[in-house]
């Protein structure tokens, strides 16, 4: 975003509308990638724990995976990678662990 000021206008802003986009879409993209690796982190707690039936393991491990996959197709058709969606916090780290 680049401020122009013009004669008597204060603090007039010229906004690249396709960058916007896909500054919003990078950012949602970024919020579903925190979410699945939540998902996937409490679900490993409870696969370790050991209360669950065969079945409900197998199908948390394929609901992860279809998860997986998804974000992956989801970042090829914006030009994202998975990497790009991590946010640097400055002195908290990263948002995402780099696994």
């Amino acid at each position: 975003m680049t401020e122009a000021v013009t004669g008597s206008s204060v603090g007039r802003f010229d906004i690249d509308r396709d960058q916007m986009g896909r500054d919003l879409v990078s950012l949602v993209l970024t919020v579903v990638e925190l979410l699945r690796q939540l998902m996937e982190r409490q679900a490993i707690r409870r696969v370790e724990q050991g209360d669950l039936s065969e079945e409900q393991v197998e199908r948390i491990g394929e609901t992860l995976m279809c998860l997986e996959e998804r974000m992956t197709e989801l970042c090829e058709q914006h030009d994202l990678r998975l990497e790009d969606l991590n946010l640097d916090l400055g002195p908290l780290g990263s948002l995402l662990p780099r696994d």
